[in-house]
């Protein structure tokens, strides 16, 4: 990842709760006169748009806006922030798009920790490339049982940084 600035630690994740991923469209479409109509790829690397939502109590409410405004510099900047994806849990380049004229919005709840109010923020997010599988771990996918290989991959991972470091200690 090439940004220096990245989503604060101690603001939550975006929440499941409105979350979505929309590719846009990178394929230049000719109707022809006569016949089918052409297609061609007209970009290699396409941005896709996220809706998010956040839950934030008063305080995280109030570093969010303030971490928004001073270090995104009001959505302006690129920054990094962990996102769902088919590969999981990865880390991308997002910036705010937000949606017509505002780039978030934000309303109170009732029942939230702390003061009782719970603010939900929602938003789109830009961002560039979405990590994706290349060419030869598509080719093996294609060939071979995915899930099973991600259960044995879980399973590695977990021997790993589980199992032996316990054994160790």
């Amino acid at each position: 990842m090439t940004v220096d600035l990245v989503w604060p630690d101690k603001l939550p994740l975006p929440t499941f709760d409105g979350y979505g991923i929309e590719p846009l469209d990178g394929v230049l479409r000719t109707d022809m006169t006569q016949g089918p109509a052409r297609q061609r790829q007209q970009y290699t690397a396409v941005p896709e748009r996220l809706p998010v939502r956040w839950r934030f109590t008063a305080s995280q409410y109030a570093l969010f806006r303030a971490w928004y405004k001073l270090k995104a510099r009001r959505g302006a900047e690129w920054f990094g922030i962990v996102l769902l994806t088919g590969l999981g849990m990865v880390e991308h380049e997002a910036r705010f798009a937000g949606s017509g004229s505002t780039p978030y919005s934000a309303k109170p709840h009732r029942g939230g920790r702390g003061d009782g109010v719970t603010w939900i923020v929602t938003t789109t997010l830009e961002v560039r490339e979405s990590p994706d599988l290349d060419e030869g771990a598509l080719d093996l996918a294609l060939s071979e049982d995915m899930d099973g290989l991600f259960a044995a991959l879980a399973g590695f991972d977990r021997l790993i940084n589980t199992t032996w470091p316990n054994l160790a200690a």
